[in-house]
């Protein structure tokens, strides 16, 4: 009978399987390797604190990323380049890769001014053991505090001071964080939108006037498209598309 082929590679696979797991029996017989972490255990109620201060930082870490995100303008600008590119028709080009990566470097740019505060007045006086981690946090929080109030709408800031069913506050300070967030992001989400519709529009009228050229011309069968994309592209690069794009999000944070 004639063997199936590669029937050799299937044996040389299954005898290295078998070696493998003979070497693996000992090992596992002995018990895996175990990490601990102890704290002292003097009977104060301070280490306990320690420990569930810890357990609240790592928490906190592990929604870092959502938070700068939902925070800074990279809502903004995901959405308007979003938009773009469907306004295009380009599919996938600019690739999702390239879009967030511009969005990050574009996000740094604009929130430079606050970092460079934060660090001044948070990061750098908290590593050299000048104030708490309480302090801290407490002056971290109010550059970001200070940028989200100036992108704010009164009415989005409203909405939630009366959805919290909170007395109306007499100053911005004595706005909670946890209403000024939801506030900055359906902001953001709005003028996002409302820049789309800019982008938008003058593309989607060159899809218009071509679908009505080709159905003057009887040419139903052809996808208006095939024809529009290389006119929307070229009309993009003429006048310097990327440019007027970044330049009118960028211009509307005016933090320098």
């Amino acid at each position: 009978m004639r063997k199936a082929p590669g029937w050799k590679k299937f044996v040389t696979l299954a005898i290295l399987l078998m070696f493998c797991f003979m070497l693996a029996g000992p090992l596992l017989a002995q018990g895996l390797p175990k990490i601990t972490v102890e704290f002292p255990d003097t009977g104060e109620k301070k280490n306990y604190s320690l420990a569930i201060q810890i357990l609240f930082l790592i928490t906190i870490l592990s929604l870092a990323p959502a938070i700068l995100i939902m925070t800074t303008p990279f809502t903004r600008l995901v959405i308007v380049f979003h938009f773009l590119r469907q306004a295009l028709g380009t599919q996938q080009t600019p690739a999702n890769q390239i879009v967030i990566g511009l969005s990050l470097f574009l996000t740094y740019f604009i929130m430079q001014p606050v970092f460079a505060e934060i660090n001044k007045t948070s990061v750098q006086p908290f590593l050299a053991d000048k104030i708490t981690h309480e302090k801290a946090l407490e002056n971290g929080i109010q550059p970001l505090r200070k940028f989200m109030l100036k992108q704010i709408r009164e009415k989005d800031l409203m909405l939630f001071v009366n959805l919290a069913k909170i007395e109306k506050p007499k100053s911005s300070s004595d706005l909670p964080t946890y209403i000024l967030i939801p506030a900055f992001i359906i902001s953001e989400l709005r003028i996002a939108f409302q820049l789309g519709f800019v982008v938008y529009l003058p593309l989607l009228l060159i899809d218009l006037i071509v679908g009505v050229v080709l159905m003057s011309m009887g040419m139903m069968m052809l996808p208006p498209v095939m024809i529009s994309m290389p006119f929307k592209i070229l009309l993009f690069v003429l006048v310097d598309g990327w440019y007027l794009v970044v330049e009118s999000i960028v211009s509307g944070y005016q933090l320098f």
